[in-house]
């Protein structure tokens, strides 16, 4: 769908420079997705791999965010497996709806209520973010954090229409139960894209 190059905004990487591939396609359908456009995947002319990695290593930062959509529709071991080789680290978010494919530094899983992750996903979470719209999602975060490695990091991010409500509970949340860490969008206070 699109590829730029950027700072991470949220989750453990904030704040490091990433070239971000964002594939088309999901049928996840989260209401508060903030990327609608990228559902669609025939709204979005099919790229050669080849170039795609050429792009990216243009970029002085040696990371790349494949992101979506729902990157796991598709097989990556490819387009990981190329960048690696050209000494670049590979990060993913996904919803984890999919078997993972892909050779990966990090893997972000963030579940959605819509479609549980895939078995084969969750050991390899570096770490699991939550979107947190309701009450209801604090225990919903538990069940999942239940599902993951010991060494997973827990993170619980307000979803961004609702933040100014829901940061609060996040924080009396977090304190309370101090496995968990706060993600932020930060890319969003900051306008970055």
């Amino acid at each position: 769908m699109e590829h730029f190059y950027t700072i991470q905004g949220e989750g453990y990487h904030t704040g490091k420079a990433a070239y971000f591939i964002r594939l088309g396609g999901c049928d996840i359908g989260c209401h508060w997705c903030d990327v609608k456009e990228s559902w669609d995947a025939t709204l979005h002319p099919l790229t050669d791999t080849d170039w795609i990695v050429q792009q990216a290593v243009k970029y002085p930062g040696k990371a790349v965010v494949v992101t979506g959509g729902e990157p796991l529709l598709y097989n990556l071991d490819y387009l990981t497996g190329e960048l690696q080789k050209r000494g670049i680290q590979t990060f993913i978010e996904t919803s984890g709806a999919y078997p993972l494919s892909g050779l990966w530094d990090w893997v972000c899983l963030s579940p959605k209520k819509f479609k549980a992750p895939h078995p084969n996903v969750l050991p390899h979470a570096g770490e699991l973010k939550v979107i947190i719209f309701n009450k209801s999602d604090f225990a919903w975060a538990e069940e999942h954090a239940a599902n993951v490695t010991a060494g997973t990091r827990l993170y619980l991010q307000p979803e961004w229409s609702k933040a100014s409500q829901i940061m609060p509970l996040i924080v009396e949340y977090v304190k309370e139960n101090p496995k968990w860490n706060v993600s932020l969008q930060t890319h969003k206070y900051l306008n970055i894209p």
